[in-house]
């Protein structure tokens, strides 16, 4: 075993999957010489070299483009956006060709690419340093969105997402970077894809998180000091995400709390709810509540706090519904 932090966790994984397989390369800016802008990949282009952990040029949209041109050529990269803000000028490529192409050539090709991307706020970084859109992902038929929550899901999950077949958008919530250690195995495992985390069994509430935020919910499920039963789920998986084990669970408790910091329109809670409604609605005692972001862009330092989910607001949902 080996006490690591997420970016920790990272590393493994990606050191674990390099020395497996010759076909996976890590690409991106800065990931070589200085190790990443999180220092995710510190030391792997010593020890496997440049032409497997590939310094690119500042060009966000060369990267993912070179990247889905090596996967279908029978590579498996491993490219590194240093903010998911940048994410948005590769989002044709990743559309129009990584998500397609199974289906356009019948097939004949698939694209086993996972773009990392540090995501969230809670740093106080610049504009489009902090985003949150992992449902904008979500929303493409043929795209895998994963969110890690703590260092032991990140390698498994990460490694998992290397040898899928298909693209996987791979989101690192760098608020808890270094704020959480666990003992993980340092040997090869691997955390399903599509499969939820039950963290904390209850029957009074659910509450569903993921990222960060899982971190978050836990820190008021503690200040609540037991004062209700809640069944606390990570769902680690965004697209496809786990709807036995979330509507099982809101069928047994019958009410939710759903906490992203991703802005609240179109949020994927908004998903999580529709089909809440439509498979166990009559199971439902309160209607359920998000705890999100506002339909603003994310601030600059000095508002970030009043922009982020806290402990506070997961409580007063967690109120609001128990009180219905």
């Amino acid at each position: 075993m080996a006490v690591a932090n997420v970016v920790q966790a990272v590393t493994m994984a990606l050191r674990q999957e390099l020395a497996r397989d010759k076909n996976v390369v890590v690409m991106g800016e800065d990931v070589g010489v200085n190790g990443g802008v999180f220092r995710a990949t510190d030391g792997l282009q010593k020890e496997f070299g440049p032409n497997r952990v590939i310094d690119t040029p500042l060009a966000e949209l060369g990267i993912v483009g070179a990247a889905i041109g090596m996967a279908v050529n029978g590579l498996r990269p491993v490219a590194e956006i240093q903010f998911s803000g940048f994410m948005y000028g590769p989002f044709d490529q990743l559309l129009s060709h990584a998500a397609r192409i199974r289906g356009r050539s019948r097939g004949r090709f698939t694209c086993p690419l996972v773009v990392r991307t540090p995501y969230g706020t809670g740093i106080k970084a610049l504009e489009l340093h902090c985003e949150s859109g992992e449902s904008l992902f979500a929303h493409v038929p043929g795209l895998k969105m994963v969110v890690p929550s703590n260092p032991y899901d990140a390698k498994g999950l990460l490694a998992a997402a290397i040898r899928d077949p298909d693209p996987v958008i791979f989101y690192e919530p760098m608020r808890i970077y270094r704020a959480i250690k666990q003992d993980i195995p340092e040997e090869e495992y691997f955390v399903p894809l599509g499969k939820a985390n039950v963290i904390q069994q209850g029957d009074q509430i659910t509450l569903i998180a993921w990222g960060a935020m899982v971190k978050t919910c836990q820190e008021a499920i503690e200040k609540l000091n037991g004062k209700y039963s809640i069944e606390l789920i990570d769902l680690r998986t965004i697209n496809p995400y786990d709807a036995e084990t979330v509507l099982n669970s809101v069928k047994k408790t019958g009410r939710c709390v759903i906490a992203h910091e991703a802005q609240r329109t179109c949020g994927f809670a908004a998903e999580l709810i529709a089909s809440i409604n439509e498979k166990v609605l009559l199971s439902l005692q309160a209607p359920v509540v998000r705890v999100t972001g506002p339909d603003v862009s994310v601030p600059f330092a000095k508002l970030e706090g009043y922009y982020l989910p806290d402990v506070s607001r997961i409580i007063k949902g967690i109120e609001k519904v128990m009180s219905f």
